[in-house]
């Protein structure tokens, strides 16, 4: 199968779409399809020699704009809309894989322009918002292409549902949990008696990322255990962190931006994963990625979180937006060794219903349904000798009435 997968933001950033992306870029490769992504991204220089993908297609440099409560970098105009039709046109794609369709970038001139079969993944679980209000009338023409959507969470799927109308299938974003499970422990990184380690992964600028809310914590968590370390993994300014921290921000150590090989070794030699965002979240998938690495989470109990999470049987919750319980729970986690082993033992096995070998599984099963049309065989609807991932997926559709 030939397929073409549309990232709207730079793939200079890092990102949770963009390694959505190229994650099922990979794992389409290995099964022997053929794929093609286009993204936003700047050319290699002199200065930066290291060579692009070879399936990775360049639209163009990236412009930051605020969107979605962040800032997004991402690529439109007309140049960078005859790109898009050259792609399209040279690709001769048997399904073209939109991801944020709706975002002012590259995958909302595909969807416009793009006359081969198109499937859609939802990620953003924002539900407000005015640009895409105003908006909706223009890409509305392009959303009536679309022969399958896909959410990533059911809060992706509400915003669907509610601001683009119609529905979608749920697909979670995917994890290589071998990748995480075995990644090596770096004892830099690692607690000892007296100095457990808490890591906080993100852009700690952004307010809806709930760093402020850690560092309010800090006090009563020092109190509880004076030799606490805070890692900090992320793009933004460290001096903005440590004024968030003050006194006690001699605690954090600032890491940067780290490698994906760096990111897997914190994530599985820290004592304890804090994910204390407010708000903006569709699934949670750095939670998966702690999950996979066997290391207990402490979340806000976001509704994304909470699901990815079981409702608080695979890592604790606390109310969104509580230093006062985010100190209390990440203190008496850290005092319980058998909690913490027991959380991070049961999450390392329900884990597995994120792995790519299952959730491609799933993505290709939407291309195959689209492809062969919702009345398709009898294998495609899980009848007998049939396929009941196929079956699942299709009678969503069908309640949904989402394919024609």
């Amino acid at each position: 199968m030939r397929v073409g997968l549309v990232c709207p933001y730079s793939f200079d950033v890092p990102g949770g779409v963009q390694a959505h992306v190229s994650d099922l870029a990979e794992v389409l490769l290995e099964q022997g399809h053929e794929v093609s992504v286009l993204a936003p991204v700047s050319e290699p220089d002199s200065a930066s020699p290291e060579p692009l993908p070879p399936w990775l297609v360049s639209a163009g440099g990236a412009v930051p704009v605020s969107y979605n409560g962040s800032v997004a970098r991402v690529s439109f105009g007309p140049v960078v809309g005859l790109r898009v039709r050259r792609w399209l046109a040279e690709g001769h794609f048997d399904v073209v894989h939109l991801h944020e369709p709706v975002t002012p970038s590259i995958a909302l001139i595909a969807m416009l322009t793009a006359e081969a079969p198109l499937v859609a993944t939802f990620h953003t679980a924002s539900l407000r918002s005015r640009a895409l209000q105003a908006a909706l009338p223009l890409v509305r023409p392009g959303l009536e292409k679309l022969s399958a959507r896909i959410a990533v969470s059911e809060d992706a799927r509400r915003r669907v549902v509610e601001h683009l109308g119609g529905d979608a299938v749920v697909v979670p974003n995917g994890v290589s949990v071998d990748r995480y499970a075995a990644a090596p422990v770096r004892q830099e990184w690692r607690g000892r008696p007296g100095a457990p380690v808490l890591l906080f992964l993100g852009r700690f600028e952004e307010p809806r990322k709930g760093f402020g809310v850690l560092a309010q914590a800090l006090p009563a968590l020092r109190a509880a255990h004076p030799g606490l370390r805070v890692l900090v993994a992320g793009r933004g300014d460290p001096r903005v962190a440590h004024e968030l921290a003050g006194d006690h921000a001699e605690c954090l150590e600032m890491l940067g931006s780290v490698s994906e090989a760096d990111k897997a070794s914190l994530l599985a030699s820290a004592d304890l994963y804090v994910a204390p965002q407010t708000a903006g979240e569709s699934f949670g998938i750095v939670l998966v990625e702690a999950m996979s690495a066997g290391t207990p989470v402490l979340a806000s109990a976001l509704p994304a979180f909470s699901r990815v999470l079981d409702g608080g049987t695979l890592g604790e919750l606390v109310p969104v937006g509580d230093p006062a319980a985010l100190a209390e729970a990440a203190a008496a986690l850290l005092d319980d060794d058998e909690r913490r082993r027991a959380v991070a033992a049961a999450a390392s096995r329900a884990v597995r219903r994120y792995d790519w070998s299952v959730v491609a599984h799933q993505v290709l099963t939407v291309y195959e349904t689209v492809l062969s049309g919702v009345h398709g065989t009898a294998a495609a609807l899980g009848e007998p000798g049939g396929d009941p991932a196929a079956g699942r997926l299709l009678a969503q559709w069908r309640g949904a009435e989402v394919l024609p």
